[in-house]
Formats: structure tokens, C-alpha cells, sequence
């Protein structure tokens, strides 16, 4: 898995050829699946929980100790929700993305025109500065990019031994130790924040038995709102990429149109690789396709295979937004932030965030005159999470408005 990332489980499914491959990962024997009846019986809770199934350098960086993804049963159904009570109410989400759209607009209005900047930290910023401001939280903006920096190495060093994983302790240490000592002070109260903010409903919310979260774990959750939304800027990145090598997207995505955007969005998060797979444990004796997974077993789901089986999306490795226009995407069919319903299991609540924003920030990509200098966009596929090498320059232009109408071929 180390030397071969992304491509590994898939390449072993395919080798062998069966619905369950057999392993081991970390030293623990795995059961590899694959495929929406996979992801159907990956996700209900009869069959697969996660406590004790995220190895603790995941914990230790991506998610935290005694965060909602490590529970299960009714624990994690109220601290989930908490989530979807933030993150799926739709004027919350239109706040979110006016805020992080006004940062853009603000951001690139300062680039100086035809000096290269990188767009993955120029997102990462963007999107710090208004997941803050959107949780409760402003930051003065001298600490907008340390901040920004400190959450981005948490996601870059979940999937690799040293020394990025290092340093990804080392930054979740000291944003839970700061955001802990916040919680703390909203409740003696010393700090003051909107009564109706995320961060006053972490702080006040309340587990099965009617305690507090301890400050450490609801800095803990509240890190599980601001990174996620910060890990788009993997996906803005991509984006870059998708426009420059696909540049016949451009058009139709400049002019504005919302359902082509939304598809568009799709197609990133698709066709870009982000997690590799998805872990839990067998919560009983299971079958699959005949296959029997015994009760305990770490349950590996195909996630990157998944999104580019080319029974589920034909012609997987063309990048093409129209696949997902004018039809309606099963619960198990597209899964790069997981399956089933958010609101009762584990996929992603903050998914249609993820979504919103895209489509909010790809149009203004794509109307945006700016040149991409020579550089290294290859996306090495062994690197977990990965990017192009370059995390991708542009320079802004001052040529005449782009055209709207400008007919664009796809490159190859």
C-alpha cells in the first residue's frame, strides 16, 4: 500500500478477480471489497462498525481521539447530530459559501497580475479564513495562513509513517490545545461568541448521559468542521488542473450555469483521487457473494476503484461532467465521501458543503484570465493524499475579458 497508494487494493481486486480479496494491513488481517453492494453492507451499522477500527496515526492526525467517526450505535447517532444540525441546515451552508466566495473574490482581486501564485495555498487560505468566521471564530489575518498551514498537514500526513505524519501531530496538538482553551473560556464565560454560532452549539452539546464533551474533544469536533471544509482546497486544486486539461469544461462552466457546475463538482470528486479506501470491523459473522468475513475482521471498501469502475461510470479515466447531468446518483453509487444516508451513518455530513462550494468557486475559476506556466502537474498515484507536484501555479492576466463564447477543443 505504501509503495503503490491508490492503486493498490484496486490492482489486487483486479488480479484476483473475486467480489472479497483477502490481506493484511498494518500487521492486521483485511477483507477487501467492492462494488455498491459493498458499499451498501459497508455502511449499515449491522454489519460494520468503527470503534476500534481507525488506526491510531488516523486518529492521531485526521479525525482525533474520541471524534464522532470513532463511535457507534446511539453515540453516534447524537454526536452525528450535532453535524447534520450545522452542516446539512441550508441556510447555514449559503452563509458558509457566501462567506468563502467573498474571501475569494477579495483574494484574487489582490493577485498581482503575472506573478505566479499556487492555488492550493491560496485556497487553503480562503477557506480557513471563512470556515472560522462561519463556525464563530474570525481570525486576525495575521493567523489566517499559520492556521491554514497547521490544517493542511493534519490531512497531508494521516497516510504516510514520517515525517509528514510527525508533523501532523505536531499541528493537531497545538490547534486542539488552542481551540480547547476557547471552549473552556465560552463556557467560564470568558470568551464571548454568537449564542447561535457552531462553535457555542460544540461547546453546549451534551453526550448520551447528559455531560459536556471535554474541551479536548469538542476542540476535537470542532477541528472536524473547519479541516474538512479546508481539504477542499485538494479538490479546488484539482480543479485547476481538470480546466487546464480539459479546457472544452471552461465555457459552460464560465457562463454560470448552476447544474452543470454541480456536475462538474461531481465529476471532481470522482475522477481525482482523495481517500483510497474506507476501514471498519465485521460486527458479526458476514457473507459476501459467498465469501464468508468472520466476526471482527477489518473491512477494507474499495473507495478510488469504486468511482472508476467502469460498469458505474463508463470511460472512467475521461473526465466528463455530463455523466452526471439529468440523473439522480444512488446513496451507493458515488462514494468519495462515503454511502448511505448522513444523517444515520457514517458518510460524510459535510458533503454537500463540499459540493456547494465547488460549484460556487469553479465558475469563478473558470472566468478568471490567467496563463499556467510550465510546470510538474503529474499526480503521483503512491503519494495518499496526493496532488499535482506543483499543487498548481497560475499567474493572473489582464488580456481582454475571456469570451464566454470562445469555442474550446479538449485536450488529451
Amino acid at each position: 500500500m505504501l509503495t503503490k497508494g491508490y492503486a493498490w487494493l484496486p490492482d489486487r481486486l483486479r488480479a484476483e478477480n473475486a467480489p472479497v480479496v483477502r490481506t493484511r494491513l498494518m500487521g492486521q488481517r483485511a477483507v477487501c471489497i467492492h462494488g455498491v453492494d459493498a458499499a451498501r453492507l459497508f455502511y449499515d451499522e449491522r454489519n460494520v462498525h468503527r470503534h476500534g477500527a481507525l488506526p491510531e496515526p488516523v486518529k492521531s492526525t485526521l479525525f482525533g481521539h474520541g471524534a464522532v467517526h470513532t463511535l457507534d450505535a446511539a453515540d453516534h447517532r447524537r454526536r452525528k447530530s450535532l453535524f447534520t444540525g450545522l452542516l446539512m441546515n441550508r441556510e447555514g451552508i449559503t452563509d458558509l459559501v457566501e462567506r468563502t466566495t467573498a474571501a475569494w473574490d477579495a483574494t484574487v482581486a489582490n493577485w498581482v497580475v503575472d506573478r505566479p501564485v499556487t492555488l492550493f495555498e491560496e485556497a487553503s487560505r480562503v477557506l480557513t479564513e471563512a470556515v472560522f468566521a462561519w463556525v464563530g471564530l474570525p481570525l486576525p489575518p495575521e493567523e489566517v495562513a499559520p492556521v491554514a498551514a497547521d490544517l493542511v498537514t493534519m490531512v497531508d500526513g494521516f497516510a504516510t509513517p514520517a515525517p509528514r505524519h510527525f508533523k501532523a501531530r505536531a499541528a493537531r496538538g497545538r490547534q486542539e490545545k488552542r481551540l480547547a482553551d476557547i471552549i473552556t473560556g465560552i463556557r467560564d464565560g470568558s470568551v464571548e461568541v454568537a449564542p447561535d454560532s457552531a462553535v457555542r452549539a460544540v461547546a453546549s452539546h451534551v453526550d448520551e448521559r447528559g455531560d459536556l464533551l471535554e474541551p479536548r474533544v469538542a476542540a476535537v469536533e470542532v477541528l472536524n468542521i473547519v479541516r474538512p471544509t479546508v481539504a477542499i482546497s485538494w479538490f479546488l486544486t484539482f480543479t485547476g488542473h481538470a480546466l487546464h486539461r480539459w479546457p472544452g469544461t471552461r465555457a459552460r462552466l464560465a457562463r454560470g450555469d448552476r447544474e452543470y457546475a454541480v456536475a462538474f463538482a461531481h465529476e471532481v470528486r470522482r475522477f481525482y483521487p482523495f481517500a483510497p479506501f474506507l476501514g471498519g470491523l465485521a460486527a458479526r459473522d458476514l457473507t459476501f457473494h459467498g465469501q464468508e468475513i468472520p466476526k471482527g475482521a477489518m473491512v477494507l471498501l474499495d473507495v478510488y476503484g469504486h468511482n472508476h469502475d467502469p460498469a458505474l461510470f463508463p470511460d472512467p479515466y475521461t473526465f466528463s461532467p455530463e455523466r452526471f447531468l439529468d440523473r439522480e446518483i444512488g446513496a451507493f453509487e458515488l462514494i468519495p465521501q462515503g454511502g448511505g444516508d448522513p444523517r444515520t451513518g457514517h458518510r460524510c455530513p459535510g458533503e454537500d458543503i463540499v459540493i456547494t462550494i465547488l460549484a460556487a468557486l469553479a465558475p469563478r475559476l473558470a472566468r478568471l484570465d490567467h496563463a499556467v506556466p510550465e510546470q510538474d502537474l503529474d499526480i503521483p498515484l503512491n503519494r495518499i493524499p496526493t496532488l499535482p507536484r506543483s499543487r498548481f501555479t497560475l499567474a493572473r492576466t489582464e488580456h481582454e475579458e475571456w469570451a464566454l463564447d470562445t469555442a474550446l477543443t479538449p485536450s488529451g
